[in-house]
């Protein structure tokens, strides 16, 4: 028995793809027992037992549902029986990442196959930002990124048409970066980023412009001349709040003296009407000296 595929030992393919890891096989006239076949999961650690996937036995094909992603497996072939043991995966997921084994038995011979398989996901589209003014003779520096993909993620920044291109593309964790120190007419236009991993590529375009800077002096004379414009406002406003309460005050310091001088002496005391009565009543009565005899 000896198994005769042959091809890369890892494979790498995208999120929702599919993939076939070979295993085909031919088998000596000594062999003459009956043929097995095992798909497995290679367990990491080595003092645990593999995981069995599928088998074929006695003509029967067995999905062993132990495993949550085993009803994606399936034979590539119709009948493996014939030589072709290959197990076929789809749609893929980043959880069938794993290495499998294919063994091949029909005793006395037997024979098996490693396959390590990692699946990846594609750049999403990536995000194109610029940022500073656009001014001619300033800096201005393009960003891109891209949210999702399984790493590494290589990012490049392209001029499109013609014209020279600023400088090389600076790449960090999370984003690329095409800095111009100097801006002017001849490095604007249409820029692209295009991200990449192993498995796709996606791609954004953006436009920057060359505009002219403004009059800094002019600008600087207007902010001056607005901030005294400002303070003198200030000024006359407080002035004529002054001038409004100083006058309000004058006001009724003199209407007070006015009222002070005008004011009436107080009435007389009314003499009750018992008082008056009584002096009817009893007349004033006026003694005289009487001369001595």
């Amino acid at each position: 028995m000896q198994v005769t595929s042959t091809g890369p030992q890892t494979i790498r393919k995208a999120e929702g793809e599919g993939v076939t890891l070979g295993c085909k096989f031919t088998s000596s006239p000594s062999d003459t027992g009956e043929l097995d076949i095992e798909w497995s999961v290679v367990s990491p650690d080595s003092t645990k037992k593999d995981q069995l996937l599928m088998s074929y036995t006695s003509g029967t094909k067995y999905i062993h549902a132990n495993h949550i992603l085993a009803i994606r497996f399936s034979f590539a072939a119709a009948d493996p029986s014939v030589g072709d043991a290959s197990l076929y995966i789809a749609p893929l997921s980043p959880a069938h990442s794993a290495t499998y084994q294919c063994k091949v038995k029909k005793s006395p011979g037997v024979d098996t196959r490693k396959v390590t398989l990692v699946v990846m996901v594609k750049p999403s589209v990536p995000k194109c930002w610029v940022e500073g003014e656009e001014l001619v003779g300033e800096a201005v520096s393009l960003h891109c990124k891209s949210e999702k993909g399984s790493t590494p993620l290589s990012y490049e920044w392209r001029r499109e048409g013609e014209g020279p291109h600023p400088a090389p593309t600076t790449q960090t964790e999370v984003t690329a970066v095409l800095k111009i120190s100097n801006h002017s007419l001849s490095t604007a236009g249409t820029y692209r980023c295009e991200v990449n991993n192993a498995v796709g590529s996606q791609l954004c375009r953006i436009n920057i412009k060359a505009n002219k800077a403004p009059n800094r002096v002019g600008v600087l004379v207007g902010t001056v001349v607005g901030s005294l414009l400002f303070i003198f406002i200030v000024l006359v406003f407080i002035a004529i709040l002054y001038w409004k309460m100083s006058t309000r005050y004058r006001y009724e310091k003199e209407f007070s003296n006015e009222i002070r001088e005008d004011a009436e002496p107080p009435e007389s005391r009314r003499v009750s009407r018992y008082m008056s009565q009584s002096n009817k009543q009893h007349p004033e009565v006026t003694y005289c000296q009487v001369g001595k005899s």
